[in-house]
């Protein structure tokens, strides 16, 4: 391990025993100071962040991932505001879990506490940043960074500001730490760290969340893609179902929770296909369909077995029409990533059914898919969205970053 690593992995063990050790009302001080600071430093964070902006437009990042790198007033206000939803949030820590009295008098229960050393491997989002740095203090955690080349600026911006607050309040700055070095070597160093680091969190596309699972000797959290579905069903109201169908495709297309595919019952497909492809037309997304849908939309491009996999982040849907939600269902199990699905639907059964039978971390019943959020759900922010299902599921807030211990009261037993 290279020296740099190695001083960092160090520095987070001694912070730890400091950090989890801080009252709540200190955590949340410090929490509502760094968002104060956030605001206050906006052109700072702004200047850095158009820096990173520019070299990504240079290097032909498609524009939908410059939208997820771009920091903007709104922006950098919403990160604030997350960090003081969180602060409000009551701190899991120290929550006793239960007690139970076995037959020889002891109480057994057990008791909420940090995980302790969090990494994250993250590409282009910034927010990340302050959000990862949010939920792992109030847990009572320290949080190591390593953020890709693409957002190195804006990262180091943050993380500025979030250690200079922390010195101001006389804590260790350690809770969190920038590996400024963004060469695949050091990454896969860093995936090595376990004599120092508890859990790793991946956060970014297929390929790096790939590479982490397969090489990390820490143990993972996997925070995975999004091939996420809706599906229209026969007795749908077919205004919503335009209108959300929309929101989840267009609002922002470079996100994790929304739809890239479509499927719609046979018994709707002439009503609501033409007035879906003339909407989707209007943001220019192109539609890859099956035979049964391109015989009603002008210009859809025959979809291809891997289009039915594929998570686009781009203007781009998949679209097929079924003859039953039991067809949709099965379509969804075979080519979902864990994500979020939807069903919009005025039948109750069918909703039931798709509630109880679809396998994924969050699923809807005429809403959004683009709500599948840690701020969205109450949270505050979100350390991931993930898709597995050990320990945590979906949305990750404060809870997911916590893990338990027992506790056991006696008064002078022994085993016999």
């Amino acid at each position: 391990m290279n020296e740099m690593l190695n001083t960092l992995g160090k520095n987070a063990r001694n912070a730890e025993v400091l950090v989890r050790n801080l009252s709540a009302n200190e955590k949340n001080e410090v929490l509502l100071k760094v968002a104060e600071a956030l605001t206050e430093n906006a052109d700072t964070l702004t200047a850095a962040n158009t820096l990173d902006v520019e070299n990504g437009r240079k290097n032909n990042m498609p524009e939908a991932l410059v939208d997820r790198l771009l920091l903007t007033g709104d922006r950098i206000r919403g990160m604030a505001e997350g960090l003081r939803q969180v602060a409000a949030l009551e701190d899991p820590v120290g929550e006793v879990l239960g007690m139970k009295k076995r037959p020889n008098g002891l109480m057994i229960g057990q008791k909420r506490v940090p995980l302790g050393v969090i990494g994250i491997i993250y590409e282009a989002r910034p927010n990340v940043t302050a959000d990862a740095f949010a939920l792992c203090f109030k847990t009572g955690n320290v949080v190591i960074l390593k953020g890709g080349s693409d957002a190195i600026h804006s990262n180091e911006a943050i993380v500025k500001c979030i250690r200079e607050v922390l010195r101001e309040q006389g804590i260790t700055e350690d809770a969190i730490q920038l590996i400024t070095d963004t060469s695949r070597e050091t990454t896969a160093e860093f995936m090595k760290m376990n004599q120092y680091v508890d859990v790793l969190i991946p956060r970014g596309g297929r390929g790096l969340i790939k590479a982490v699972v397969e090489n990390s000797t820490i143990p993972v959290i996997e925070t995975g893609t999004g091939n996420c579905h809706i599906y229209v069903d026969e007795t749908a109201d077919l205004q919503m179902a335009a209108d959300i169908i929309m929101n989840a495709k267009t609002q922002r297309v470079g996100v994790c929770n929304a739809c890239e595919s479509v499927l719609v019952h046979e018994k709707v497909k002439d009503e609501f296909l033409p007035v879906l492809a003339r909407r989707l037309q209007e943001k220019q997304v192109e539609i890859r369909a099956d035979e049964a849908a391109c015989e009603l939309i002008p210009g859809a491009v025959h979809a291809t077995e891997e289009d039915w996999g594929r998570e686009y982040l781009d203007y781009i849907l998949s679209l097929k029409v079924v003859s039953s939600v039991e067809e949709a269902i099965s379509h969804i199990n075979q080519y979902n990533t864990g994500h979020s699905e939807a069903i919009i639907t005025n039948n109750y059964e069918h909703a039931q059914k798709f509630l109880d039978q679809v396998d994924a971390a969050a699923v809807y019943v005429n809403a959004s898919t683009r709500f599948t959020d840690g701020f969205e759900f109450g949270f505050g922010a979100e350390i991931g969205i993930s898709t597995q299902k050990l320990h945590a599921r979906g949305p990750m807030g404060l809870l997911a970053l916590t893990t338990t211990k027992y506790i056991i009261y006696g008064n002078g037993q022994i085993r016999p």
